[in-house]
């Protein structure tokens, strides 16, 4: 299964960026053996909240929509690597994460997603929940494949 992360808002070498490309080159490498072989991030230009919805959903067509959003549920970390195993095992190709702008995600988006997910109550800048984002796909992929980088 292909895991995208649908980003609103271009980072460049931004320290966030970095890291968040960091995560997604662990994962890739980490989840080829267990059926999650790529992580990869998209940019999509901010162009006022419909501007950007038109170009989310453009991008995720054929893909499982996951927005992230602070009403969302929060997963615990072991809740989340079990989630997306069982999306993959369900037979699922794509599945593509939505991280709005400053100004969140257009109603649109949150409508025609499948779930909704939350990195708790507060508000996060979309520029660290990239990074948080791809850092819980990396160690959810690690939890699946038995390595030691999660601990409870």
């Amino acid at each position: 299964m292909r895991i995208s992360l649908i980003c609103v808002g271009r980072l460049g070498g931004a320290p966030e960026a970095l890291l968040a490309r960091d995560y997604c080159d662990r994962a890739a490498a980490a989840g080829r053996k267990i059926g999650l072989p790529s992580l990869e991030i998209t940019e999509i230009e901010g162009r006022g909240k419909s501007g950007e919805a038109a170009a989310i959903l453009a991008k995720v067509a054929a893909a499982r929509l996951i927005a992230c959003d602070e009403h969302g549920r929060a997963f615990a970390s072991r809740e989340f690597a079990a989630r997306l195993a069982r999306l993959r095992d369900e037979g699922h190709r794509h599945l593509a994460f939505a991280i709005g702008g400053a100004d969140g995600l257009d109603a649109s988006v949150l409508a025609a997603a499948a779930e909704t997910i939350a990195f708790g109550p507060q508000t996060w800048p979309h520029a660290l929940v990239r990074a948080m984002l791809a850092e819980q796909v990396y160690r959810a992929v690690t939890i699946l494949a038995g390595g030691p980088y999660h601990r409870d």
